[in-house]
This record gives C-alpha cells, sequence and structure tokens, in this order.
C-alpha cells in the first residue's frame, strides 16, 4: 500500500489511461455524495425543520466558506509532497461526517438541530477542501493540457447522468415516504445523507490507484505567506480571479435560493423540483463533449463570454416564472430555463476550471489555483449570507411596469413586469453578472476568438451529433436546417473572411 501511494518520476500513456478511468469512478462516488446532499435535499431537510431564509443563506455559504481549509490544504501539499496521500487522508476524515447529519432529525429543538446541521456541513467542507487542493494540484500535472477539457468534459458527463438518476430516484423515495411509512418526512432526508456519506467515501478507493507524478523539488521551506502572494503579483491571473469572484457572488446571490423559490412560492413538490433538475443535467450532458472539444481547440475564454451571459439571461428569466396563472405554463416556463441553465453551466464550469490551470505556470499551481479558489469562496459565500439577511426585507417590497391603453371607448392598464421577494435578488444577479462579465474582457489568454466564432462552431458541432444519431433522412434535413441557418447567419463571407485573420491576441 506505502508503495502504491508512493509518487513516480514519470508517467506513461498507460498510466495517463489507468488513471482517467479510475478518477471518473472516483467522479461517480462523489456525484452521489454531492446530489444526495447538497442543493434541493439539504435545503428541503432544513425547511422541514423550520429553517429561516438567513439560515438558508448560511447553510449555502458554509461549503464556499470551508474552503479556507486551503490554507491548510496548500501547507500540507508542499511539505508533504504527496498530494495522493493528502486528499485520501483528508477525504477519510471529512466524508463519514455526513453520517452524522441523521442525528440531527432525534433533537426536539429546532434550532439545536439546525446548527448541528450547519457545524457538520463547516467542518466536513473544510476538511474536505484540503482534498480539493491536493486533487487540483495533482489532476493538472497528470493530465495534459490539450486533453483537459475532452477529460473534465466527459468526467462531468459521467457524474451528471449518476447525478440525474440518484436524484430522480431519491426525490420520488422522499415524495412517496409517507405511504409506506408511518415516520416524519425528515427521516427519509436522513436515509438519503447515510448513502451520500457512504458513497463518498467508497469515491476514495479509486482515487487511492490514480498514478501520481512527483512534484518538483521544494527549493526552501514553504512559507504560506509567501506562497499565496504570488499569483496576486501577476497581473493578468488577477484579473481572472477578479472576474472569477465577481461571477461567483453574482450567481450565488441567486441560486441558493432558486430551490426555495419553488418550495414556497410555486408551492411544487420535491420530486418535481428534482425532475427540472434533471431536465438542466441532461441539457448539461447533451453538450457537455461539444463544449469540452471547443474549450481544447479555441480557449476558455471564447467559451466562458458564450456561456456567462446565457447563464445570465436564464436567471433573470425567473422574475418571470410567477406570471403565468396555470401550473402546466409555469412548468413548460421553468423546463425552458433548465434546459438553457444546463447548456450554459456546462460551458462556464469546464470553462472557468481549465482557464485557471492554463494561467497558473506549472512551477507554482498548487499556489496559483489555491489562491483563485479562496477568492472564489469567499465571494461565493458572502453573496448568500447577503441574501438570507436581505430577504425578509424584501418580503413585502414590489416594483411593477405597467402599461396604461387610454382611448375615448377603453382605458386598459396591464402589468407588463412585477418584481417582489426573491426577483429582486435574481435582478440584483444579473447586474452584478454584467460586471463580471466586464472583467473578463480584461484576462487574455492565447488563442481567444470572438463569440461568433465560438456560436458558429458550437452549432456545427450540434449539428454533427445529431446527424450520428439520427438515421432517418427526413428527420435529419429538418434537425439541421434551424442549425444551418444560424451558421450562415453567424458566419457570413465576410466574417468568415475576418475569422482567417484572428490571432492569439485578438481581443474578444
Amino acid at each position: 500500500m506505502a508503495r502504491r501511494m508512493t509518487p513516480v518520476d514519470t508517467v506513461g500513456e498507460t498510466e495517463i489511461a489507468d488513471a482517467r478511468r479510475w478518477l471518473k469512478l472516483n467522479g461517480i462516488g462523489t456525484q452521489m455524495m454531492e446530489t444526495l446532499t447538497l442543493g434541493t435535499f439539504l435545503t428541503a431537510f432544513a425547511l422541514q425543520l423550520g429553517a429561516s431564509n438567513l439560515f438558508i443563506g448560511l447553510l449555502a455559504a458554509a461549503p464556499y466558506l470551508a474552503n479556507f481549509g486551503q490554507l491548510a490544504g496548500v501547507y500540507l501539499v508542499e511539505t508533504v509532497r504527496n498530494r495522493r496521500l493528502v486528499a485520501i487522508v483528508a477525504g477519510l476524515c471529512s466524508r463519514p461526517l455526513l453520517l452524522v447529519l441523521p442525528f440531527a432529525a432525534l433533537i426536539h429543538d429546532t434550532r439545536i438541530g439546525l446548527t448541528m446541521i450547519f457545524f457538520i456541513i463547516l467542518v466536513r467542507y473544510c476538511i474536505g477542501a484540503m482534498l480539493g487542493v491536493a486533487w487540483n494540484s495533482m489532476v493538472r500535472d497528470l493530465i495534459p493540457e490539450d486533453q483537459r477539457g475532452q477529460f473534465f468534459g466527459g468526467r462531468m458527463r459521467v457524474m451528471m447522468a449518476i447525478g440525474m438518476v440518484a436524484g430522480l430516484a431519491a426525490g420520488a423515495f422522499v415524495d412517496k415516504w409517507p405511504s409506506f411509512t408511518p415516520f416524519d418526512e425528515k427521516w427519509a432526508y436522513a436515509c438519503l445523507f447515510v448513502v451520500a456519506g457512504l458513497c463518498g467515501t467508497a469515491a476514495l478507493w479509486p482515487l487511492s490507484r490514480v498514478a501520481e507524478p512527483r512534484m518538483a523539488p521544494a527549493v526552501e521551506p514553504p512559507r504560506l505567506a509567501q506562497i499565496l502572494k504570488k499569483p496576486f503579483q501577476d497581473v493578468n491571473f488577477r484579473n481572472l480571479m477578479l472576474f472569477l469572484a465577481s461571477w461567483n457572488f453574482a450567481v450565488n446571490l441567486a441560486a441558493p435560493f432558486f430551490t426555495v423559490h419553488m418550495f414556497q412560492r410555486l408551492d411544487l413538490n420535491v420530486f418535481t423540483v428534482t425532475a427540472l433538475a434533471t431536465t438542466s443535467q441532461l441539457a448539461n450532458i447533451a453538450v457537455l463533449s461539444v463544449v469540452g472539444r471547443l474549450t481544447d481547440r479555441f480557449s476558455s475564454k471564447s467559451v466562458m463570454a458564450v456561456s456567462a451571459p446565457l447563464f445570465l439571461l436564464c436567471i433573470f428569466a425567473w422574475v418571470f416564472t410567477t406570471r403565468p396563472n396555470d401550473l402546466s405554463t409555469t412548468l413548460v416556463l421553468l423546463g425552458c430555463i433548465h434546459v438553457a441553465t444546463g447548456i450554459a453551466t456546462a460551458g462556464v464550469t469546464i470553462a472557468s476550471t481549465t482557464i485557471a490551470m492554463r494561467l497558473a505556470p506549472s512551477e507554482h499551481a498548487t499556489a496559483y489555483l489555491t489562491a483563485n479558489g479562496l477568492l472564489s469562496s469567499l465571494s461565493a459565500g458572502i453573496a448568500p449570507v447577503i441574501g438570507g439577511l436581505t430577504a425578509d426585507f424584501f418580503i413585502d417590497k414590489r416594483i411593477s411596469l405597467v402599461v396604461h391603453w387610454h382611448s375615448a371607448l377603453k382605458d386598459v392598464a396591464i402589468e407588463t413586469l412585477k418584481i417582489e421577494h426573491w426577483d429582486f435578488f435574481f435582478v440584483l444577479a444579473g447586474l452584478f453578472g454584467v460586471y463580471a462579465l466586464h472583467r473578463l474582457s480584461k484576462v487574455v489568454e492565447q488563442g481567444s476568438v470572438s463569440e461568433r466564432v465560438v456560436i458558429g462552431e458550437f452549432l456545427a458541432e450540434t449539428r454533427r451529433n445529431i446527424q450520428n444519431v439520427s438515421p432517418i433522412a427526413g428527420l435529419r434535413q429538418l434537425t439541421e436546417w434551424p442549425f444551418a441557418m444560424l451558421q450562415r447567419r453567424l458566419l457570413d463571407p465576410r466574417r468568415r473572411k475576418a475569422r482567417g485573420h484572428h490571432t492569439a491576441d485578438t481581443p474578444d
């Protein structure tokens, strides 16, 4: 065991191929853990125990604020210089803590139970952050740069598929719980947390099978302040960190409250909320491979410049989810939002992961990635706390945009837009997101091209995928037509000619 955990001097193609398979298995167990713990089920469990808006915000912030455990992770990685060992030990100390979560349901005083949940999540992710530091640094050295987009795309596709099935099954399990047991619904969530803890712990075994490249010898004893100072002295990487920090603030100002919005304002059940999340994951899976190839072919910044605006439009669209008067129309609108969000998330996730790895110099990769993670986590952690603190202030506030039509025969007033309660956070998140896109324009990455080129290539890739899966000629022509039309519109002869003159330094 000790020999197998020792880093190796050289890693060949065989070891890399084996590592890709083991890392996918590791991702499956991790995804099961995250699906059954965070998001819908943890929020629903907290609401069952009477959680306030502030507590929901704190609960959403806990995994991000816990990322300050990365500081200890950096020190351990630089001192021990065995990243796989650090990751596995951190995982064994953190993931079994999820098995303690069900005991919160036993406590009669819900305030104590909720406090217990918060601290378990905080400690679990604080120690888990050390795993993340070691994992990111090891995978960066293990997977060649020109393969990272496809690797992360393929791994995420498998993880999303598993998460989709697990989420649907868990949602159905919770909704059917009262029909086959006399116990309270909170015990259904307790069962899910037990499964999550077991899956997360089991995911550490395939990680132990991955070959780890040996780190370069340390020139001097590591000093934490000196290690973390370097990324902030790099102007381009500092611009990237500011972009990702502002982006994470914008997203997390609204995203943690989507579930609360659907439970409380739209009165949807757990299975419906989970099914909508599955719709988003299906769209995500459908485009992950395409996005991965585009990231490898062009640049992470180019993909982000297309995906991020779409994500912001999806956030703003939540303002209109209370407008339809019937449930079916609301569900159709929510379905469209979730599909578009899944597509946008694929690009944002892969691009934000790979761009940090690309711009971080190999000799200081751990420090750069950790500094970026800490700054992003801080902003992502502050946002939902602000949301939770101000939610009660906005609960009775409302802004309406009314269009009046006056004539001699009739006086008509039509309310075209209504913003109230959570809608304020959706609008504010969109505005902060626009500022984040401004920060992205200051990041320089080799190979960046214009958004039109990326969109054109995305449509071409999607059309080729449809051709591959559709054997019926008429159906293929029908589905090809809109993509071909959009391609011609986006890439007319003059634009195609201009595309040929793009260089690595051409600004977006």
